[in-house]
């Protein structure tokens, strides 16, 4: 039996959560030599590349645990790099835009049907067109992937991963799907990656060639028809995106305990926006499953997602969801190999 390892983005804390996860299931599994291929997008990527290239899950999870293990040193700046070339574009395009703008509102102009506020309005909606691609630029994120690739001995070509892997990002230009390793084999995997991490508002469109690339995660969370395509005839989803339920607890916040998602801003708002679509997503995927495909679907109980709330920056919230994400995804395990002893056995899961 095939099987497929699907890695779904879900930012800081949910890469965290996947490598606590896949640290369970590498434990659970003996190693996991039983996983025949490799499937992510957005943060997911990056791991999926670093298991694909023969990197061990429990490696990670003990150099993310010890805030002084320098295995994969991500600093803020590495992913949160203003677009200046995109803010100074701006600034060129504002300025051509008003100086267009300002002969037409000019009171002496003729007689027109629509009053000056409703043309300023209108002239407001065309310098929406000057505002900028995105706040950040992973510019910096994909040389620091490389950089950690090539230090750890990762593989940075598809040919060359010991797993097959599967990258997802989106054209801009087009709505098109693409699964890097699958097609366009010679793009860099770190670029790939850089490319499926790009949430737009967030980022920048990553370009590659004459082309722009956004979120691998867009219509499709688990991308099931790609691990169909890879022979797998069994998928293993750790999914770390379920909407947070607040009732009854606290929200942390920089400001103090709240009582809502609302209070820790739009930022949140838009995270638990996403993290409702993207698991709508998942439900519907899993009712339209590839003829006779086999799933387990790992991912954290709503209830118990608050903790993802907390500041991933922090090496407490950390260690939480960390230690979290191992210890759920264990018990899991042993509960789901009592009750599917057969097929448990056939991917090497022990039921202890």
């Amino acid at each position: 039996m095939k099987v497929a390892l699907s890695l779904p983005g879900g930012g800081v804390s949910g890469a965290l959560y996947q490598i606590g996860a896949v640290a369970a299931l590498e434990e659970a599994m003996g190693g996991v030599s039983r996983i025949d291929g490799y499937i992510g997008h957005a943060g997911g990527s990056i791991l999926a590349a670093a298991l694909a290239g023969g990197v061990s899950a429990t490696r990670l999870y003990r150099a993310v645990l010890d805030p002084a293990d320098p295995y994969f040193p991500l600093e803020r700046h590495h992913v949160l790099s203003l677009d200046a070339g995109e803010w100074r574009r701006i600034v060129v395009r504002a300025w051509a835009t008003l100086k267009q703008a300002l002969p037409r509102l000019d009171p002496r102009r003729g007689h027109t049907p629509v009053g000056v506020s409703d043309r300023i309005l209108e002239e407001v909606d065309r310098i929406e067109d000057s505002l900028p691609a995105g706040i950040f630029t992973l510019d910096r994120f994909e040389p620091f992937i490389a950089e950690f690739f090539a230090r750890r001995e990762i593989p940075n070509a598809f040919s060359a991963t010991r797993k097959p892997l599967r990258v997802v990002a989106y054209e801009l230009d087009t709505g098109r799907r693409v699964v890097f390793g699958e097609e366009a084999t010679d793009t860099r995997i770190s670029l790939a990656c850089a490319a499926s991490c790009a949430l737009p508002l967030f980022f920048s469109p990553v370009r590659i060639g004459r082309k722009h690339y956004v979120d691998g995660g867009l219509s499709s969370m688990a991308h099931f028809d790609v691990a169909e395509r890879m022979s797998a005839d069994f998928t293993i989803v750790l999914n770390p995106r379920v909407p947070v339920e607040t009732e009854g607890q606290s929200v942390p916040t920089g400001h103090g305990a709240g009582r809502s998602v609302r209070d820790k801003g739009l930022l949140w708002v838009f995270n638990q926006s996403r993290r409702i679509a993207n698991h709508a997503m998942l439900e519907r995927e899993m009712q339209t499953l590839p003829n006779s495909m086999g799933v387990l679907r790992i991912e954290p109980k709503p209830e118990e997602a608050a903790l993802f709330l907390r500041n991933p920056r922090s090496f407490e919230s950390r260690r939480v969801v960390l230690e979290y994400a191992f210890k759920t995804t264990r018990e899991m395990l042993r509960m789901w190999a009592e009750t599917n002893q057969e097929l448990a056995a056939a991917l090497g899961l022990s039921a202890n």
